[in-house]
């Protein structure tokens, strides 16, 4: 395996050990889904375009961790390619695409039948071999899926699929069934790598406001095949790691039972972490909750130093909690405020947690 030079010491273990609720690690870990390729170039200063100089990047950063998943496409219809996103980093724009939220490319059994669905062999899990060469001592591996909801309703068109839910039940329960059996097969293949440390499964259900969909959809048709990929995580020893934006707390009992170890990454002004840590704390590790609406992308890097001290103080004693943005690092976040966040979990996240202010004040003078 790669020796590396770098400072930061990669600890999986430490992760684990946050995230199936073992007690406290050494520190708290810092944990992220995604982070924009220019913040990754800026921080680096050189460009980050290939997987030697990713996992370089993530150790640097101070991750325990490199994530990606396996390389497939849907195939989405209806995709709209825009070039006018703001960015911080580059040119100042990126392009985005999205699935048309009105007709998509799958409304009737014909077009089920004829899609080309991919199948085992055309997902590409390469990159999760390759990774072996490149990590060094105590790293490992966080992959993932896309998610059955997702894929279903973005094939279907939301509206589509809610004209379907009345109109063509047994359309639904196809898509649900085809996109269910993709996924486990995806799950199945990629945790036998022996580079990979956690499965994380990521599925959007819900916006700050409420749900998507009602939650009893997502129980007919999700969840069951969300238990088959937590029992698979348990097989394996490996943590169950489940993203959605939104308010979920209606469904939290249901994620689990279908084994899930911890959530990602609890927004704000969907949910409040610390009563989340109170009520389920002894049953699911928390990820996440530094604002992106304003901390991260609007505040100053004392403000952002200052909310990671505060959810360290409140939500780390006892482990369980690992320090991330509640969402990812797009490219609209300052690669200053990305650091201090960085630097303040470093700084605060050492257990025991206690005498934050005094570990500030003494960082401020050995600094």
């Amino acid at each position: 395996m790669a020796k590396s030079k770098n400072r930061n010491v990669p600890n999986f273990e430490r992760v684990r050990k946050a995230l199936l609720l073992q007690g406290e690690p050494d520190r708290v870990p810092l944990l992220e889904l995604k982070i924009d390729r220019g913040v990754k170039d800026a921080f680096m200063g050189r460009p980050v375009d290939d997987l030697k100089t990713d996992v370089q990047f993530w150790q640097e950063a101070g991750y325990d961790f490199i994530r990606f998943r396996p390389e497939y496409d849907f195939q989405y219809a209806g995709s709209i390619l825009h070039k006018a996103e703001y960015s911080l980093y580059g040119n100042g724009t990126e392009e985005r695409k999205w699935a048309e939220e009105g007709k998509g490319v799958i409304t009737n059994m014909e077009e089920f039948e004829k899609f080309p669905w991919p199948k085992s062999r055309d997902i590409n899990y390469s990159k999760l071999e390759e990774v072996s060469k490149y990590l060094p001592d105590g790293m490992k591996l966080i992959t993932s899926s896309t998610g059955i909801w997702e894929s279903v309703w973005m094939l279907m068109g939301l509206e589509g699929f809610s004209y379907a839910l009345i109109e063509n039940p047994p359309l639904v329960e196809n898509m649900f069934t085809k996109l269910g059996e993709i996924h486990l097969d995806i799950f199945k293949n990629a945790i036998t790598f022996p580079s990979v440390g956690a499965m994380w499964y990521t599925d959007d259900i819900a916006y700050t406001e409420g749900f998507m969909v009602s939650p009893d959809i997502l129980r007919k048709y999700v969840f069951p095949w969300m238990k088959k990929m937590g029992e698979l995580c348990k097989e394996y020893d490996m943590p169950f790691l489940y993203h959605s934006d939104g308010d979920i707390r209606e469904v939290l009992p249901d994620l689990i039972d279908c084994g899930v170890n911890a959530i990602h990454p609890i927004e704000p002004k969907g949910m409040d972490i610390r009563e989340l840590k109170k009520k389920y704390g002894k049953k699911l590790a928390l990820i996440g909750n530094v604002d992106l609406s304003y901390t991260l992308t609007r505040g100053t890097p004392d403000e952002v130093r200052e909310e990671v001290k505060n959810l360290i103080r409140d939500v780390a004693p006892g482990g369980g909690y690992c320090v991330g943005s509640s969402n990812s690092i797009p490219n609209y976040v300052p690669l200053e405020n990305y650091k201090a966040m960085l630097e303040a979990t470093k700084m605060y996240g050492e257990y025991p947690i206690r005498d934050l202010d005094r570990r500030s004040r003494i960082n401020y003078v050995t600094t």
